[in-house]
């Protein structure tokens, strides 16, 4: 077969593009799939009051290398014990002294996307527009115009599945540069005994994380080579009318890219024409466990974004609860 390239980035693009479908001034995308009653029947999933994170910790030791102008969150304290023992945080709120009350505060300095995080829809830029058609200069110097991720923040509540995939190919984890496509979906639907539908929010382990832990760092995590979805992939996501997909891997597609030409396809066609909410750096790894040990691989999924005005990604703490 020939080697993928921007013509077939195009064709698939228009093919499951969500322009206008929503509406002219949409900014949600694929949001608009998810009904109060796929929430109302995801709450019917809790049977243990079972909770399990899918984030990373954000802290020094987190993945990213300095690609894209990336770094891990520095945590600074502003006011620790130290100063209350030393007496010099003393001054309440109001403005007076208290001998009694002291505290402690902290910051924290971090881009956005550089732990577990769900990318915005004004995140990829495809020849000169965002989602739904807008332009590119939407989003300026001082933030999304549109598509900001606050437009998610009252979503990202419903079913969610995970797809297991190097334990439904009998593996630990899938060898970088391996490309996910549908067969690969619907052999981890098959094992896990799902069907994937519309209003679900749909995790993809591939494994990258267990790997990194082997090897006892990161490595190339950031960045480089890595098993990910692939282009077959893409009509299967957009048959099935999916909320949000995320993944256990820094940038959720295969790499190397299967197209020579184009960098990061998938999220040309899921981000900026589908208006697909993605999700990277999930640690998939213990919800994983989790249901290879109770076979159960549905549960009630929360994690919006956090309200940053006019960002176009965002960290959060992602809850599978069963």
């Amino acid at each position: 077969m020939p080697t993928p390239d921007i013509t077939t980035v195009r064709a698939l693009a228009e093919k499951v593009s969500n322009w206008g479908r929503f509406g002219d001034d949409d900014e949600q995308g694929t949001i608009n799939l998810l009904s109060p009653e796929h929430v109302v029947a995801a709450a019917q999933l809790v049977k243990t009051g079972r909770t399990i994170s899918m984030a990373l910790p954000f802290d020094a030791d987190g993945p990213q290398n300095g690609g894209l102008g990336r770094f891990n969150p520095i945590h600074l304290m502003i006011r620790d014990g130290a100063d209350a023992i030393a007496g010099t945080s003393i001054r309440d709120f109001y403005g007076g002294v208290d001998k009694y009350f002291r505290g402690t505060d902290d910051i924290v300095i971090m881009p956005l996307q550089c732990g577990t995080q769900w990318d915005a829809l004004g995140h990829v830029v495809f020849e000169d527009v965002i989602y739904n058609g807008y332009s590119a200069d939407q989003v300026s110097s001082k933030g999304a115009m549109k598509n900001a991720v606050t437009q998610a923040c009252d979503s990202m509540v419903g079913r969610g599945v995970l797809l297991d995939i190097p334990r439904a190919n009998g593996v630990e984890w899938l060898e970088p540069g391996y490309a996910i496509g549908a067969e690969d979906l619907d052999r981890a639907c098959e094992m896990a005994n799902v069907e994937v539908g519309p209003g679900d929010h749909v995790f993809i382990r591939t494994g990258a994380m267990t790997q990194c832990r082997a090897a006892g760092d990161w490595g190339n995590y950031a960045g480089g080579d890595a098993a990910g979805l692939g282009l077959d992939s893409v009509e299967w996501i957009a048959e099935r009318s999916i909320v949000a997909m995320a993944t256990d891997t820094w940038g959720f597609e295969v790499r190397p890219n299967e197209t020579p030409d184009v960098a990061q396809p998938l999220h040309l066609i899921l981000i900026t024409h589908m208006g697909l909410w993605l999700g990277e750096i999930f640690d998939l790894d213990p919800i994983a466990d989790d249901c290879a040990a109770d076979g159960v691989y549905e549960f009630m999924f929360c994690g919006p974004p956090l309200p940053f005005t006019r960002a176009v990604g965002s960290p959060m703490n992602p809850m599978a609860i069963k």
